[in-house]
């Protein structure tokens, strides 16, 4: 069956959310605003370098000190852009995870159920496997209780800003049930969160694959009219 093309005016609604949620993750990787001294800081590099003793270490172990000596800078170097370690694992977390949120921007095609549920099976899989996320769980897991049961961090918000624009137009084009889109984002990420961080305990460390056909099945009747 032939899939119809979405209209030019949600084309560009996708194209302007994406391009600002691009903006939001370049803040948070940079801190901000900052003095041009501090902008002629290799970010990059020292975010490189915080990765490497992540999956050497683990997060609690690593001090600003241990960050500048593997990315051969100052600690002076360090605090003239981030205030603390804390800061530049956070800026860490969303460089690595903040963009696999363009995974769900707004389908090209209709209906845009089948494209979203596509993206947030797929977006699963990868935050499941992304070596970084391994490693918290397997050293640090505390790390995440933050995130789990106090605030939404960065990257959950770039997520459920896209799952609402994704949702509202599989309402307008009758592929998702009507209901308000916020509810139903905030329901697609607790769904999603619990196949990333319980279904690897379910299974006991073995295959996933066949959890995702089920995330799959699921999303697609609870979204559906």
């Amino acid at each position: 069956m032939s899939q119809q093309r979405k209209s030019p005016s949600a084309a560009t609604s996708a194209v302007a959310t994406s391009a600002a949620l691009a903006s939001v993750v370049s803040n948070a990787i940079s801190g901000g605003e900052r003095s041009p001294a501090a902008n002629a800081i290799d970010e990059q590099a020292i975010l490189d370098a915080t990765y490497e003793l992540l999956l050497a270490i683990g997060m609690s172990r690593i001090t600003m000190a241990d960050i500048a000596r593997k990315a051969a800078i100052s600690r002076a170097t360090m605090y003239r852009r981030w205030p603390n370690v804390q800061a530049v694992i956070g800026a860490l977390m969303t460089r690595e995870f903040g963009p696999l949120a363009f995974d769900l921007a707004l389908p090209i095609d209709s209906p845009v159920r089948s494209g979203l549920v596509d993206a947030v099976v797929s977006m699963v899989g990868t935050v499941r496997e992304h070596p970084l996320l391994r490693k918290i769980i397997e050293v640090d897991p505390e790390i995440l209780l933050p995130y789990l049961l106090e605030r939404r961090g960065t990257t959950t918000n770039l997520q459920l800003t896209l799952l609402e624009d994704a949702i509202d137009a599989g309402i307008a084009d009758r592929s998702i049930r009507p209901a308000d889109p916020a509810v139903l984002a905030q329901a697609v990420m607790l769904t999603a969160w619990s196949f990333v961080l319980t279904g690897p305990v379910l299974v006991g460390g073995g295959d996933t694959g066949h959890l995702d056909v089920e995330l799959a099945e699921l999303l697609e009747r609870y979204l559906k009219p």
